[in-house]
C-alpha cells in the first residue's frame, strides 16, 4: 500500500501482532473450558467459581491498567498530551482494532478526542470475528488508524494522529504539543 506506514517510536514495538492476539485468544478460550472442565469434573465448586470469576477479571484488569504496566514490559512510557492547535478536518478516518490488543483502547480514546475538535469522521472496525478483512487489507498488526490511503500502524500520539488526519484534508497540523 502506498502512501504513510510508520510505528511510533518506543523501546518496543508498541503494537500487537493480528496472529499473536488469534492465537492468544484461541489459548485463553481453550484454557478458560479447560479449567471449567477440570474443575467441575472434580467438583471444586469454590475452584470453578473463582475459576470461573478470576481469569475474566484479571484479563480485564491487565487491559485496563497496562498504562501503567507498559513501561515495566519493555513499552516505555504511554503519556500523551492534546496539540496545542488543530483544525477542522472533515474526512473520513477508519481505526481497527482487535480484542486483547491493550494499545487499541488507547488509540481509540485519543481518536474520539480528536474527533471533537477535528469533526472527522470515524469508523471503528473491530477485526475479532472479520480475519478476512484484515487479509483483505493486509493488516497484520494493530491498532490501525487509516485515512484515504494512508496508515498510522502500532500506538500513535494524539499529535500524531492529529498529523496524518490533517494532511488527509490538506490542512497543515498548526502546532506542537506542549510536552518535550
Amino acid at each position: 500500500m502506498n502512501g504513510l506506514a510508520r510505528h511510533a517510536a518506543s523501546s518496543r514495538k508498541q503494537e500487537c501482532t493480528v496472529r499473536s492476539l488469534y492465537f492468544t485468544g484461541a489459548l485463553y478460550v481453550a484454557g478458560y473450558v479447560a479449567g471449567l472442565v477440570f474443575f467441575g469434573y472434580r467438583r471444586n465448586w469454590i475452584q470453578l467459581s473463582l475459576w470461573l470469576l478470576l481469569l475474566p477479571v484479571l484479563k480485564w484488569a491487565y487491559l485496563r491498567f497496562f498504562p501503567q504496566l507498559s513501561k515495566w514490559r519493555g513499552y516505555g512510557r504511554l503519556d500523551d498530551a492534546l496539540p496545542a492547535n488543530v483544525s477542522r478536518s472533515p474526512v473520513e478516518v477508519t481505526f481497527y482494532s482487535l480484542l486483547g490488543c491493550p494499545f487499541c483502547p488507547i488509540v481509540e480514546q485519543r481518536l474520539k478526542t480528536l474527533q471533537k475538535q477535528m469533526d472527522f469522521t470515524l469508523q471503528t472496525v473491530d477485526l475479532t470475528l472479520k480475519r478476512q478483512i484484515s487479509e483483505e487489507k493486509n493488516i497484520r498488526s494493530v491498532p490501525v488508524v487509516e485515512v484515504g490511503k494512508d496508515r498510522l500502524v502500532g500506538n500513535a500520539t494524539t499529535e500524531q494522529l492529529a498529523r496524518l488526519i490533517g494532511r488527509a484534508s490538506g490542512i497543515p497540523f498548526l502546532a506542537q504539543s506542549g510536552t518535550p
